[in-house]
């Protein structure tokens, strides 16, 4: 995670959106106690959101817990595809 002041970001703009895109970074720029905003990739704020929207659902949080208990605790299998 980056952290910045405005004034910083402003001078070298290019340097820090570029930051974020290419190496999956978030920034932070500080406007004073407690104030601020993040900047990230379009690529991390779509990841965020798909995976808010998996775990608003009650039902999709249990299924996607019980996945992940099973593969922690090695009660999974795999399947072989079919050929098309």
């Amino acid at each position: 995670m980056l952290t910045t002041t405005l004034s910083d970001f402003r001078k070298d703009i290019k340097h820090y959106i570029d930051n974020v895109i290419e190496n999956f970074e978030t920034l932070i720029i500080n406007r004073g106690k407690d104030s601020g905003i993040v900047v990230m990739s379009l690529t991390e704020y779509n990841s965020l959101c798909a995976t808010q929207h998996e775990l608003s659902s009650k039902t999709n949080k249990k299924r996607l817990d019980s996945a992940i208990e099973k593969l922690q605790s090695g009660n999974s299998f795999q399947k072989e595809l079919l050929d098309q």
